[in-house]
This record gives structure tokens, C-alpha cells and sequence, in this order.
């Protein structure tokens, strides 16, 4: 049980999007280990109209662990991460944001980990790595390695980070913990829409002087459903890295 800073709470901002089969299983891991570890939170379901029937499992979720622990804020249609975020931290009431994805690439277990490593360096950020010793990627074939090798490997050269694992934010989300006044000033810089959009934040970071630590985090591929990224995410990609080249 944490006996430390008893005053912060954590929200977790976990936009959704035909993610009816993942989010029971992911939601349970998350109050698991915030119940086992003893930190205050909260989860912010942000759900994005999907056509599955997500935001149903979601309303059987909040009855099963209450409206304090399950926030939900839908939106009427899919609208895009950035936006996402920006709605969902209107509603967050912790003065820490963790924001991941719903579709368990990363598991929970990670984010006591997360707490800790910030509470040690009362970092302003601290994201997950694949990139260096424990972390690493499971269920990739070599195609989508290399291009995620290849993707990060672009992003250092043209954009020279403070964080070892740029492009977590482009083939899958990242997962990372903010200080809330923090994510709200890096958000109000972004220009970018869209996976970038994380990338964006911890350049502008790096420029705003802002601390970052890492943590070693395993990626595993998508349990149910199939993967968001296809031809139209890599052109888009590509195109917001020059765009956030030039303005850097």
C-alpha cells in the first residue's frame, strides 16, 4: 500500500474506438493494480461513437465499479487523439494525467512503475521506452518492426528528442504520465492532429525545458481487433513529422 504524497490522484485518459472486447479486461487490470498499489484514481473513458457497441460495455463498467472510479464522456463521432485529450482533461480532477491506449498493447501493471519513477525524480513526464534494457516489442512480424525502427530512428535525426522512443506515439499509443498543468501548457503549444500528436508534445517539452524519465515498457500486439495502422497512418505520419521539422 502507498503511503506517499496521499494527496495526488491520477486520471487516466482512455480514448476508445471499437474496443468492446478489450476494455472489460483492461479496465479490471487497471483498478487491479491502482487498488493493489493504493493510489488515488480515476478512469476517463473517452468514447469516440464506435459502432460496436464500446461505450455500452463501458455503462456496465461504471455500474460494476462506480462513477467515481468510471468516467464517461463520450463523443459524438471520431474526432481524433488530440481532441480527445483535450476533452477528456476538461473532466480529469488529478493533478497527474497518464494517458495509454485501450486495446491492453500495454499492460497496467506497468503504471505503478510510472508513479514511482516520477515520485523519485519528481519528474515533470515520464514516458515508456521499447528502446532500452526490459523494454521491448512482442507479436510484430519484421515488416512492422523495421517500420517502427526505421520511423523512430527518423524522428531522432530530425527532431533530437529528449526520449529514447519517439515513435510509440505513431504505430501504437504510448503510454505516459504528466503532471496535469504540465500536459495542459504542452497542448496548448501542439499544433499537430492525430498520432503526431504525442510526438509533438515531448518535442515541445524538450524546448519548454520540462524533465522527462523513462521507464522500460513491453509492447504486445492487440489481443482483439485488428491494428489501426495501415497506408493512410504511415503517409500521415510522414507528413506531420516534416510539418513539426519545420516548426521546430
Amino acid at each position: 500500500m502507498n503511503q506517499e504524497n496521499e494527496e495526488d490522484k491520477y486520471t487516466v485518459l482512455l480514448p476508445t474506438y471499437e474496443e468492446r472486447e478489450n476494455l472489460p479486461l483492461v479496465i479490471w487490470l487497471l483498478v487491479q493494480h491502482f487498488e493493489e498499489s493504493g493510489y488515488n484514481y480515476e478512469v476517463i473513458i473517452i468514447d469516440d461513437n464506435s459502432p460496436d457497441g464500446t461505450l455500452d460495455v463501458a455503462k456496465q463498467l461504471q455500474k460494476i465499479y462506480g462513477e467515481e472510479k468510471i468516467v464517461l464522456r463520450p463523443r459524438p463521432a471520431k474526432l481524433g487523439l488530440g481532441t480527445a485529450y483535450i476533452h477528456g482533461i476538461k473532466h480529469a480532477t488529478g493533478n497527474f494525467i497518464i494517458l495509454m491506449d485501450a486495446d491492453l498493447s500495454h499492460h497496467p501493471k506497468f503504471i505503478p512503475t510510472f508513479i514511482k519513477k516520477q515520485q523519485e525524480g519528481d519528474y515533470d513526464i515520464v514516458t515508456g521506452t521499447r528502446y532500452s534494457l526490459g523494454g521491448g516489442v512482442y507479436g510484430w512480424d519484421l515488416h512492422r518492426k523495421v517500420i517502427s525502427r526505421g520511423a523512430n530512428f527518423l524522428a531522432q535525426i530530425l527532431l533530437r528528442p529528449s526520449a529514447s522512443d519517439l515513435t510509440g506515439s505513431f504505430l501504437i499509443l504510448c503510454v505516459r504520465l504528466y503532471r496535469k498543468e504540465v500536459l495542459e501548457h504542452l497542448i496548448s503549444l501542439c499544433i499537430s492532429k492525430g498520432y503526431v500528436f504525442q510526438m509533438e508534445m515531448i518535442v515541445r517539452a524538450r524546448e519548454n525545458g520540462y524533465t522527462l524519465g523513462e521507464v522500460p515498457i513491453t509492447f504486445v500486439d492487440r489481443l482483439y481487433g485488428e491494428s489501426k495502422l495501415g497506408g493512410t497512418e504511415i503517409v500521415s505520419y510522414a507528413k506531420g513529422l516534416l510539418q513539426l521539422f519545420s516548426s521546430t
